[in-house]
């Protein structure tokens, strides 16, 4: 048990370096972290990481609430409205084989990656973005949810969101964190800027509360969590939200785009180990 909970800690604060120095994605290593290290079943895997990523959600809040960062309207209607896509998602999770649901995890790890590349050759590229932007992208660099930190955005004025695109918004994200147990920030980001019209700062902070929202919902409607012990699940989500914190500081020495860059190495090294293991098991079956 001390060994297990010990390595619980290890993870915990390997994803939450990750989340705080990188601006999120380290969500997307928990289940496979889960499942290969701690010898959990997938299924019960993704309903353990939205533990994680919920309170990693809400600690992430905190700072971006203070600074005014979190539209609560638009951010509570579309959590409220993600309760649609989670009944779906985590219904289809029930019944989907646990190594096709590794398989489809591992696709949208190499899908995470790709977005990312994309994210850090626009990096890379001559400046083209409004002087608003940069300021916003400064804020958003210590967000311990968000994978997609870097992305072509309006100016970060307040405009009104259309009912449909928010209705479009919630269930998408509630189904991805329902069927898949991620927080889905990697895509509430980019959703939120480019289809909402969000500032990038406000899209940041406004992702965690959905996050949270959406964790939370998708959690009860798993009746909560099975198969794992809440002393290993204590111990990875309070080394990850310590950590989370921890590697906001290390964002702000290492550069960006160098943390971005070796952080899409390692998603793509886990997406491949996972596709394997589960090709094979598939495969056998």
């Amino acid at each position: 048990m001390i060994a297990t909970a010990s390595v619980a800690v290890a993870l915990g604060v390997a994803i939450g370096l990750s989340l705080g120095a990188l601006g999120g994605g380290g969500s997307i290593l928990t289940v496979p972290a889960l499942v290969y290290a701690l010898g959990v079943s997938p299924r019960n895997a993704t309903g353990s990481s939205l533990v994680i990523v919920g309170l990693s959600a809400l600690i992430g809040m905190a700072g971006h609430h203070r600074a005014g960062r979190v539209r609560w309207g638009a951010g509570l209607s579309i959590g409220a409205i993600s309760v649609v896509g989670s009944v779906i998602g985590t219904a289809l999770n029930r019944r989907v084989n646990p190594d096709l649901l590794l398989a489809l995890f591992a696709a949208l790890m190499f899908v995470v990656a790709a977005l990312m590349i994309r994210r850090d050759r626009r990096a890379g590229a001559p400046a083209s973005v409004p002087g608003p932007i940069s300021g916003d992208v400064e804020l958003a660099r210590g967000s311990s949810s968000v994978a997609l930190a870097t992305i072509s955005a309006p100016p970060t004025t307040r405009t009104s969101a259309k009912p449909w695109l928010v209705g479009v918004v919630g269930v998408g994200v509630g189904f991805l964190t329902g069927f898949l147990g991620v927080g889905g920030g990697f895509i509430i980001v980019p959703s939120l800027v480019l289809a909402l019209g969000f500032g990038l700062a406000d899209a940041v902070g406004t992702s965690l509360l959905i996050i949270a929202m959406s964790s939370a919902l998708a959690l009860a409607e798993r009746h909560g969590v099975s198969g794992v012990s809440w002393s290993v699940l204590g111990s990875f989500s309070v080394s990850a939200m310590v950590a989370a914190l921890a590697g906001n500081q290390i964002a702000s020495r290492v550069p960006a785009r160098r943390l971005n860059q070796g952080f899409i190495v390692l998603v793509i090294a886990v997406a491949c180990y996972v596709a394997i293991r589960s090709g094979v098991a598939l495969t056998a079956a």
